[in-house]
């Protein structure tokens, strides 16, 4: 079965900007930084751009998790997309959407994904992946409008990561610890299987 949800973020930074700071590796990384994550292979610095690839390593629930995206669609400043390559799901897809209207930013993040291994991966997606990843890229849009603008005006966002949202996450987490654990450790070993 596949997820699939929307995260909606507005601020007063330029759609322009915004574009290239949701395609800035350095900006993911430093709003990654709690799980170390870091580009090790393909784009490492810099604005990804359309047909690049980037692998990710990080750290969640004590495993760590590999995984390579390319850029499928590019549209600037308005859109574009990424998908997974390879990693810890069977599909991976990242719409990203920008739009300006009377000096006020949405960007819009649409995300659908398949996590492997059938029935497990069913209650998988359903009461850990969606909410953990709802809060990840909640995290990295307040991270991403939190600085100034180029103008040097204030970057003032807001998004959907609510505290409720986060103490959700939370009480999950500590819930399905050992089984998580378990799950993501298995699907990194299926992903690597797979790209053999």
């Amino acid at each position: 079965m596949t997820a699939e949800f929307t995260c909606t973020t507005t601020t007063t930074i330029s759609a322009a900007e915004l574009f290239d700071r949701s395609r800035s590796i350095d900006a993911h990384t430093a709003s990654m930084r709690f799980s170390r994550e870091r580009a090790v292979a393909g784009v490492t610095a810099g604005l990804i751009g359309a047909g690049e690839q980037v692998t990710w390593h990080a750290w969640h629930f004590g495993v760590p998790i590999r995984m390579t995206s390319v850029i499928t669609d590019f549209a600037p400043p308005h859109r574009f997309v990424d998908e997974q390559l390879s990693g810890p799901f069977r599909s991976f897809r990242h719409v990203h959407e920008f739009s300006e209207t009377d000096g006020v930013t949405t960007m819009v993040d649409r995300i659908r994904f398949t996590a492997p291994f059938g029935i497990a991966g069913v209650v998988a997606e359903r009461v850990l992946l969606r909410p953990y990843l709802r809060y990840l890229i909640g995290v990295r849009n307040r991270s991403l409008t939190a600085g100034p603008a180029a103008d040097g005006t204030p970057g003032q966002g807001s998004g959907q990561a609510s505290a409720e949202t986060r103490g959700a996450v939370s009480s999950r987490l500590r819930w399905s610890t050992g089984r998580s654990a378990r799950y993501w450790g298995n699907s990194r070993r299926n992903s690597r299987t797979r790209g053999q």
